[in-house]
């Protein structure tokens, strides 16, 4: 992995001010997340044995519920949007791609390693009281949503290389993204081999990525609203015609597992609709509880997405618990009295990731050290980090991947700091989250 640094922008072309509307946007997508997961998380306790079931599998409520709530498209727009906008800023205050990365290494994987070390603990402890192959599941189903941390690390670490080609060639470089992935998902269906289709999890999410650097230059609000409807039009009816003809499921969270083109046409569809409501979104954004909202999202944004499957699982369990302690039988998955109990569980759902992310946000808020001056040292943290990921996602979290996946996060870690550390960088003077530096830095740590 190689980090090049990226050429100027026109000064004329850079959004100044902060942009409220994708403050916004942004913080709804995480919102969205933990909504569409906390549908999907179902307990049931079969012959007094509890377990953990996705409640969405074999439903009709799937479909239309992902066409709502699957904003991962969108979310990775919006992050090549921060990222080109931060990294460009970050230059003009004397940084470079090695501080940028190291930045994003330390921001991204120090929430994660205080969760994944947490979770081999509570893993240890569940192990102690319940059958182990209840704790393999709950291993398993924290894990499903890590793939997300795996993929943005590698799209971050990229973006100095990316936006270089973007400001060389912006049509051809993000042409040639999504024609690989329209590449992968046709040879995946030719072939049958579904394994093919995890080649996308570089092309899909990266030619998302580069789509947001669009989005970040001011190029797509320039074009006509006209040519904006016709994007969404097209993007919409080329869906539907995916759908129709079987090239794609409708339920867009299948489409996630492998990443498939569908992926591309909804990010495509969602980028230009945000553009054509960009100024209503913003004047709905300035509201005092939105505002509220935003301000308590964005400084959280990897914290809430790291702890939201635990608290959902923990939340599960409890429920178990609670049946099997009182005798009462849980309400039918899918049945009227488990719609019923949706909304409260939601309400009980988002509360607790709240909760979890007030107390836990402290280490994702803490100034990122000083970088290492090496691009070899900050490549080598990036391979680390998604092995971890990776190691995790392909065998299973048990007590044992997660002591192996926060060494390997500790060594990226290190990797990623200066050896000297007198060096303090003009961009590891920056605090705050990696989604801030959008539009404005975030204050300098004391």
């Amino acid at each position: 992995m190689t980090v090049a640094t990226a050429a100027p922008v026109a000064s004329a072309l850079r959004p100044r001010g902060r942009d409220r509307a994708v403050d916004l946007v942004r913080a709804a997508c995480i919102l969205g997340v933990v909504v569409l997961h906390a549908m999907m998380v179902g307990v049931a306790v079969p012959d007094g044995a509890p377990s953990f079931v996705n409640a969405s599998d074999g439903t009709w409520w799937i479909v239309p519920l992902s066409w709502v709530f699957q904003v991962m498209p969108l979310f990775f727009v919006i992050g090549g949007f921060s990222a080109a906008t931060a990294y460009r800023r970050s230059r003009e205050r004397g940084s470079d791609a090695v501080d940028f990365v190291s930045g994003r290494v330390h921001r991204l994987l120090r929430p994660a390693i205080v969760t994944i070390g947490v979770v081999g603990v509570l893993l240890a402890v569940l192990a102690a009281a319940v059958p182990d192959d209840l704790v393999t599941l709950a291993g398993f189903r924290f894990a499903q949503p890590l793939w997300f941390l795996g993929v943005f690390l590698v799209c971050q670490a990229l973006v100095p290389a990316l936006l270089r080609c973007h400001d060389r060639a912006p049509l051809t470089t993000i042409g040639m993204l999504a024609a690989a992935a329209a590449g992968v998902d046709a040879l995946r269906i030719v072939s049958g081999v579904e394994a093919l289709g995890f080649l996308n999890l570089a092309f899909v999410w990266l030619a998302l990525q580069q789509l947001g650097f669009f989005l970040a230059d001011g190029r797509i609000d320039a074009l006509s609203r006209r040519t904006r409807v016709i994007a969404v039009i097209a993007a919409v009816a080329g869906l539907a015609v995916s759908f129709v003809s079987g090239i794609h499921s409708p339920d867009l969270v299948a489409n996630i597992n492998p990443p498939t083109t569908a992926l591309l046409l909804v990010g495509i569809a969602h980028t230009a609709l945000f553009t054509l409501l960009r100024e209503p979104i913003a004047r709905f954004a300035q509201r005092p509880t939105m505002q509220r909202f935003t301000d308590f999202v964005t400084p959280r944004a990897m914290t809430i997405y790291l702890w939201h499957m635990p608290v959902l699982l923990s939340l599960a369990g409890l429920t178990a618990l609670w049946a099997l302690t009182t005798g009462l039988p849980l309400p039918a998955i899918d049945g009227a009295a488990w719609w019923l109990t949706r909304p409260a569980w939601l309400v009980l759902a988002l509360a607790a990731t709240a909760a979890v992310a007030l107390i836990a946000a402290r280490v994702e808020a803490e100034a990122a050290p000083a970088a290492t001056r090496s691009a070899r040292r900050v490549s080598l943290a990036v391979v680390m980090g998604m092995s971890a990921v990776a190691l995790l996602l392909v065998v299973g979290t048990t007590v044992f991947t997660a002591a192996v996946a926060v060494a390997l996060l500790a060594g990226a870690l290190r990797l990623a700091r200066a050896t000297d550390p007198t060096r303090v960088g003009v961009g590891q003077r920056i605090g705050g989250s990696f989604v801030d530096g959008v539009q404005v830095a975030a204050p300098v740590a004391p």
